[in-house]
């Protein structure tokens, strides 16, 4: 298969600007806030180009110090987000958050950069970086949706275990919906990129499971140690509310 990956022209990118500014135009003639989607699409066009500078620089220094610089501010930038669903709490929790994520995330990714891949050097940023991203980001939510989940039923006077019980459910919600639909209903990003960049769709669908068990298991570590761990916060929380 061709394995070059076609370059999009600027004029070329603009095209999809098109339906975008219809579905602004809708918002504006229903009345429903154009400016904050303008915003988010503004925003969203500075990060992605910031980002991609800031990526050319990191692959091109090949430094493991540069590399471990941007999963620290990963994981540090995730925990904190993380609790943005009980903001009330938020300094509380926010080491048991750091801890958990970085455990947790960190172990399934150096279970699939070194063991998987087995990345040559070990962090190669070209993998080591994207991966760590999808981990970790996966790995906030859950412990968000859980972090939430725990916070309300607890609040309905829910024992600690039930309660955790419940979070951890829910937390996982998105990820087992994402592998019940994979391959039925969507092709995820990997797995389009890879074939649209004329990789095989068989090696596609092994790097697409591999990202899949990635981010279930890193997702589900985080989000068992973050409840395990903040169990004396919440429970303090149970308490005041009997």
């Amino acid at each position: 298969m061709n394995e070059s990956v076609q370059t999009i022209s600027l004029f070329n990118l603009a095209l999809v600007f098109v339906p975008v500014l219809l579905v602004i135009g809708i918002l504006w003639k229903w009345s429903l806030a154009p400016g904050h989607a303008a915003y988010a699409l503004g925003r969203m066009l500075v990060q992605l180009l910031l980002i991609g500078y800031c990526l050319m620089y990191i692959f091109e220094a090949e430094s493991s110090l540069v590399v471990i610089a941007v999963l620290a501010v990963m994981v540090t930038v995730a925990s904190w987000i993380a609790l943005g669903t009980i903001k009330t709490r938020r300094t509380v929790l926010y080491k048991q958050a750091l801890i958990s994520i970085l455990i947790g995330g960190g172990f399934v990714l150096v279970v699939v950069t070194q063991g998987v891949l087995q990345l040559q050097p070990w962090y190669l940023p070209q993998y080591m970086i994207p991966l760590a991203g999808m981990v970790f980001a996966n790995s906030m939510n859950a412990v968000s949706l859980a972090a939430e989940r725990m916070n309300a039923e607890l609040e309905r006077q829910m024992s600690f275990d039930q309660a955790r019980n419940i979070a951890m459910r829910a937390a996982l919600i998105p990820t087992i919906n994402a592998m019940l639909a994979v391959g039925l209903v969507s092709l995820p990003g990997m797995m389009t990129g890879q074939i649209l960049s004329g990789i095989s769709p068989l090696i596609a669908a092994r790097y697409q499971i591999m990202v899949m068990c990635m981010i279930f298991a890193g997702g589900g570590l985080s989000t068992a140690m973050f409840l395990e761990m903040s169990r004396k916060q919440f429970e303090g929380l149970l308490q005041k509310e009997v």
